[in-house]
């Protein structure tokens, strides 16, 4: 089952969250917050494995509260599933920096959130997102900062070509076929060129990769 924490500042909207993600069986909403505090309190006492935050809030928006979240938790920090009305939005930009791991329109169909859910809590991340392609490539023109050589090349040939590949969108097994390896491989690269950049999944290995000068 995976636990989910919802973050919006209207009643209403989270409560039509809370039907339509529980509807299929597999997802449990654990709790609800209306402002950034109340979020990062629910979310230490809670544990979800991810948090749908919007980021304009009163009282205390999404992106702090992404930060403190990301920030306070090691090893088991939830993904944060950023629910926006603006697709290209400096807050969007603020919680993608801050840690979040995908990003969603408020008014996609009711399926796309479960399987952004199901694909956030898998680790996975929302790289397969055309909004998500949108907000990363538009956040590495406006945030671009030197390349750190160090970090770049600490990675493998094999790896760093992984690592674009990704960047591309490319799945782990369209990847594989690219390759010609099997995906196995690719996930293990994958892993170790994660470790390596301190990157805590796909959505972030992605931006690494835009802000270190490795994808134009």
């Amino acid at each position: 089952m995976i636990k989910v924490l919802l973050v919006d500042d209207q009643a209403v909207v989270r409560a039509g969250y809370r039907v339509l993600i529980e509807e299929p069986g597999d997802i449990e909403v654990v709790g609800e917050a209306s402002n950034g505090p109340s979020a990062v309190t629910a979310a230490a006492r809670l544990a979800p494995d991810v948090i749908c935050m919007d980021v304009r809030m009163p009282g205390g928006d999404g992106l702090e509260a992404t930060r403190r979240i990301v920030a306070d938790r090691e090893g088991d920090t939830p993904a944060i599933l950023v629910v926006t009305t603006f697709d290209l939005d400096e807050y969007v930009f603020g919680a993608l920096e801050a840690g979040a791991s995908g990003f969603i329109l408020k008014d996609c169909e009711p399926e796309d959130l479960i399987d952004a859910i199901r694909k956030l809590a898998a680790g996975k991340g929302l790289v397969d997102q055309t909004v998500t392609h949108r907000v990363i490539t538009e956040f590495a023109k406006r945030r671009r900062r030197a390349e750190d050589p160090a970090a770049t090349e600490a990675l493998t040939a094999r790896e760093t070509e992984i690592v674009l590949l990704l960047a591309r969108g490319m799945s782990n097994a369209e990847i594989a076929g690219e390759l010609f390896v099997e995906t196995s491989t690719v996930k293990s690269h994958l892993g170790r060129a994660m470790a390596k950049i301190g990157a805590r999944d796909r959505v972030q290995t992605v931006v690494w990769a835009y802000r270190n000068g490795l994808v134009d």
